[in-house]
């Protein structure tokens, strides 16, 4: 009988009722027969898990890319040009270009692999079991076997294995920040609701996925698997459709806009040749289709899908040494887009760790610093340490009394790191004690010797302890709200003395609580009395009046020390950082507020604000707010869909399972590694690995400055490619000018189409590679984030592209025609040998264009030799050009005859031609940004 949404809410039922509802008994539980029955017709207690992808279809999903389409049309038309001609020799072109595009498809495939392998790492394998009574008696039953009916016995360090409605409370406090995003672990009532609350004030009911750190309790489970809290939002995330990347939409549109462009241009060429040749055989028929198949390979950057994934691959590896792990690789250019960081609080911004920030006492008040749990900080009043006096006494009382009403434990880990078990908050206490150096001497001095337990009715607890420094005299301390303590005591603590607790006294404790408040501290209070040795322990009511109030204190869940100066980086960058949280709005506003997210004047909108907004409104304050709390999974969703409209690239962070939803929906999801549920990681894109905010500005950056790269490895290769397009193109209409004849009067390419893959081999894979790898030139985070509506490519770069090939193409084709006879510059050398010239021009027209790429406006020559790899490939490419045309073998294989010096002079200062060009466009660009 799993719950149907439609249904009234367990929490707003009488414990009798829900009880009678699911047929059940309170005080001996279900049967293990019904049991056995429930669990076959609702199916085991688990979350619908994703099918996970074969192999063979994440490697076949590595050639669904537009780039991939167009290589293997041309390696198609290169087989079925080879068929033509007989079967004859090896399709080079066509193994080549395979080649490329199975290589690129393993390194993609193996990269996500290791992605996997390493969020598998970070995996939790713990199964968890719950205390269940059936048939009258309780035991230990594994948690997936949970069914509606099941009657919770739940204890300190219980891990909550259903949706279960409260029959019983004591003391008990669950922590649900990983459901609802509040970082204070929630104290539970069993009494009904008047009304559906939000899940974070539903304290009658309890969630899958929490865990209990204080008290005992008994509940009746209402919800397994799918129809709990957590299975709502797995349902989200089963319904959110995942976008494509920037960097993916921009290469399907270049993809496909080179598509239709060689298409264009082949088409125009094949058409000009077949008008202006005689075609008087099946041969000539061929030789035009290798001529568009040449011009294929001519416009196509083969090495550019191979080279994105290789300089993407080396992004991810170096962000995982920077505890990133990309678990996509076209992810990481995303990040270096961002224009907002939503991110959750508890955890990611702050450490998820209850700290005491300030203690007041009568004489005055105390700073406290530290980090989460580390025993370690100082005590300081204006900025100068606490010395010994009467402050110092009334400190000591406070700080010691509030750890001997206590249940919790500090201890080190066998990792040596510093760890609590219990109340976060009553943690708190044990580690701003030890800041005083207090605390093994209130160990030694006493002994507990009776408890009075925390309720929600009280608002306080008690211990009574054996003080061994005064003959075992008993003392009773108390803690819990001030103002219920404060209706208890008659006395106060001034120092070492006790005085009355006068009008004025009162108003100052009631002012200090009222400040503390209003800085969002969570505040408890400490107070003690004597126990007279004729007083009664039975009588526990009177034991609690009458007492020494000592003082108050400010507990909250500070910020992490590195997420200041990353938001400050963030904001440096122009992006904007929103909190959404589920915790408190005063809270989430003053975390906010300490970290430069918002200024103090503002504050905090909460998802009951939100959800009386029309969907203009609600535009309208995602546009203006940047704190919210409060919120449900649901509103999570909302906001980053709102953000999406707007045109902004959001990147989501969070570690809850409330957070899976939004992670999915984001352009990009980060997850946190340590503190993150299994259902977050798998949402998330990205995982952090040390759960530090800090790690995603890095990320941000390095991905900034691999966009960078991109933009000029993309220049390079498609301004190469230009040339290359132009070369062809140009060479056949103007075949009559440069005396482009065969001796049968046809019209002869003015290059090879093998010499045309050997460019494309050569200066298309280093050297664009070398310029993936480019270091950081400029602060890539002191420009704002670029514009979704922003290509990758744009006008400017698109009209350089034009530019840059039609001077490759030109200086070509003129030391083509300087070398062929018939043309506009008589030469006297043969067709082989203008070819060969021609054919080195272009090479080293690529090469010197290496240097122009790198920027769009800067000087060739400013920083030309910080990238040692590019020089490197640059003068590798350099030696290949030499071997090919010097050497015999690949003389005959490529069509190339050797050069004499004088030639090769020629030829190198033909190519030198577009860099002289560039640096004068350059200059003249510049002059007009001035």
């Amino acid at each position: 009988m799993a719950k149907q949404r439609g249904e009234t809410d367990p929490s707003v039922q009488s414990p009798e009722a829900v009880v009678q509802e699911v047929g059940t008994h309170p005080e001996t539980g279900l049967s293990s027969s019904q049991a056995s029955q429930r669990l076959q017709k609702d199916g085991p207690n688990v979350l619908r898990a994703a099918v996970p992808v074969p192999g063979w279809k994440r490697f076949l999903r590595q050639f669904q890319d537009p780039l991939v389409y167009l290589l293997l049309i041309a390696i198609l038309i290169s087989v079925i040009a080879w068929a033509v001609e007989g079967w004859v020799g090896w399709p080079i072109d066509a193994l080549v270009i395979l080649l490329i595009v199975v290589g690129n498809a393993i390194l993609g495939y193996v990269q996500e692999n290791k992605a996997q392998n390493a969020v598998a790492a970070l995996a939790k394998m713990t199964e968890v079991t719950s205390a269940v009574l059936r048939d009258g008696v309780v035991s230990r039953v594994p948690s997936t076997s949970l069914v509606v009916g099941d009657i919770l016995m739940l204890e300190e360090g219980d891990a909550v294995g259903a949706d279960a409605r409260l029959l019983r409370a004591s003391a008990l406090k669950i922590q649900e920040a990983s459901l609802t995003g509040e970082s204070e672990a929630v104290m539970k009532d069993a009494a009904r609701l008047e009304r559906v609350l939000p899940l974070g004030d539903r304290l009658n009911m309890i969630f899958k996925g929490t865990a209990v750190v204080q008290g005992t309790g008994k509940a009746v489970v209402t919800a397994t698997g799918m129809d709990t809290e957590m299975g709502s939002i797995a349902q989200m995330l089963d319904q959110t459709v995942e976008g494509q990347t920037p960097l993916q939409k921009e290469i399907g549109h270049i993809g496909r806009m080179l598509g239709k462009a060689v298409s264009a241009i082949a088409l125009v060429v094949v058409v000009t040749v077949l008008l202006l040749s005689e075609i008087n055989s099946l041969s000539d028929v061929i030789n035009v289709l290798l001529l568009g198949v040449s011009l294929a390979v001519a416009a196509v950057p083969e090495g550019l899908p191979a080279i994105l994934s290789v300089v993407l691959a080396l992004g991810v590896q170096k962000m995982a040494r920077r505890n990133a792990i990309v678990k996509k690789l076209s992810s990481v250019e995303t990040l270096g887009s961002a224009s907002v960081i939503c991110t959750d609080k508890t955890g990611t911004l702050t450490r998820s760790e209850m700290m005491i920030g300030q203690a007041y006492t009568s004489s005055g008040y105390t700073d406290l610093s530290g980090v989460g749990y580390i025993p370690e900080g100082s005590v300081s009043v204006d900025g100068k340490p606490l010395e010994s006096g009467q402050l110092h006494a009334e400190q000591v009382a406070l700080l010691s009394g509030g750890s001997l009403a206590n249940n919790a434990d500090l201890r080190l880990n066998k990792d040596g790191e510093w760890e609590i078990r219990g109340d976060p908050t009553e943690a708190a206490f044990l580690v701003a004690e030890q800041k005083l150096n207090v605390a093994e001497r209130r160990k030694q001095r006493f002994e507990r010797v009776l408890e009075i337990p925390f309720s929600s009715d009280r608002k306080m607890m008690s211990t009574i302890e054996k003080d061994h420094e005064h003959d075992d005299m008993l003392v009773l301390i108390s803690k819990g709200a001030p103002d219920v303590l404060m209706q208890r005591c008659t006395k106060c603590r001034l120092g070492m003395d006790v005085v009355a607790f006068t009008d004025e006294l009162r108003a100052k404790a009631l002012a200090d609580v009222d400040r503390l408040s209003g800085a969002a501290y969570r505040t408890l209070s400490v107070a003690y009395r004597p126990i007279g040795s004729h007083e009664d322990l039975d009588q526990l009511e009177a034991l609690e009046q009458n007492m020494i109030f000592v003082g108050t204190v400010g507990i909250i869940d500070p910020p992490r020390e590195e997420v200041g100066p990353a938001i400050q980086e963030a904001h440096r960058a122009g992006i904007r950082v929103i909190m959404i949280t589920g915790d408190h709005p005063r809270t989430a506003a003053r975390i906010a507020q300490d970290l430069g997210i918002i200024a103090e004047d503002e504050g905090a909108l909460t998802g009951e604000e939100l959800d009386r907004l029309d969907e203009q409104a609600f535009l309208q304050a995602v546009d203006n707010v940047s704190v919210f709390a409060r919120v449900a999974p649901t509103h999570k969703q909302r906001i980053v869909d709102a953000l999406q409209k707007r045109g902004h690239i959001v990147a989501m962070t969070g570690d809850g399972v409330n957070d899976a939803p939004a992670l999915k929906t984001a352009d990009i999801g980060v997850a946190m590694g340590i503190t993150g549920t299994e259902v977050t990681k798998e949402a998330g894109k990205m995982i952090l690995a040390d759960d530090n905010f800090a790690t995603i500005v890095s990320a941000v950056r390095e991905g900034r400055n691999i966009f960078d790269n991109i933009r000029k490895f993309l220049r390079y290769l498609l301004s190469s490619n230009m040339g290359e397009v132009l070369t062809v193109f140009l060479g056949v209409v103007g075949a009559g000018l440069l005396g482009l004849y065969s001796e049968s009067g046809g019209v002869v390419v003015p290059l090879m189409a093998t010499q045309i893959l050997w460019i494309n081999l050569v200066t298309d894979s280093g050297p664009a590679l070398a310029m993936g790898l480019d270091p950081q030139t400029e602060d890539v985070m002191a420009r704002k984030p670029r514009r979704q509506t922003e290509r990758t490519i744009d006008g400017r770069m698109w009209l350089g592209v034009l530019l840059v090939g039609l001077v490759m193409s030109l200086a070509t084709l003129m030391t083509i025609d300087f070398y062929l006879p018939g043309g506009m510059l008589q030469g006297n050398e043969s067709l082989e040998l203008a070819r060969t010239a021609g054919f080195t021009v272009l090479v080293f027209a690529q090469l010197f264009n290496c240097f122009n790429a790198r920027s769009e406006l800067s000087s060739a020559f400013t920083n030309m030799f910080v990238n040692r790899w590019l020089l490197w490939a640059v003068g590798l490419s350099a030696l290949l050009q030499v071997a090919v045309v010097h050497v015999d073998f690949l003389n005959v294989a490529f069509n190339t005859v050797p050069l004499s010096l004088e030639q090769w002079g020629m030829c190198i200062l033909m190519g030198s031609s577009v860099l002289w060009f560039s640096e004068i466009r350059k200059f003249v660009l510049r002059q007009l940004e001035k």
